[in-house]
């Protein structure tokens, strides 16, 4: 089972896992993803950090693969008043940056 399928199961009940799947691209994303992510902005916007910041930092590259970046630019995540949505936008971005300079 992969890191991130490990911290999506925080959100289910116990027993319970999500799939991994195969988009049309052949790409393979871990499903629960978003909702683990909006789980972990509510935690972080709570003041939790450390675990939750490398969890969070670990779901962007299913989040950019996706498409969630595309309806919501990370402009958008940056610029809110959400400290939580602020952290994944400014991770986003480094990534996206990153990704460009490949």
């Amino acid at each position: 089972m992969t890191d991130l399928a490990n911290i999506n199961k925080k959100i289910l009940t116990e027993g319970e896992t999500l799939p991994e799947v195969m988009l049309k691209d052949g790409s393979k994303v871990q499903t629960g993803t978003v909702a683990t992510m909006l789980y972990n902005v509510a935690r972080y916007n709570e003041g939790a950090r450390g675990d939750i910041e490398r969890e969070l930092e670990l779901s962007i590259p299913t989040l950019v693969t996706v498409g969630l970046f595309d309806l919501f630019p990370v402009e958008e995540w940056i610029a809110g008043t959400n400290a939580g949505r602020r952290f994944v936008g400014t991770k986003a971005l480094e990534l996206l940056a990153q990704n460009s300079r490949k």
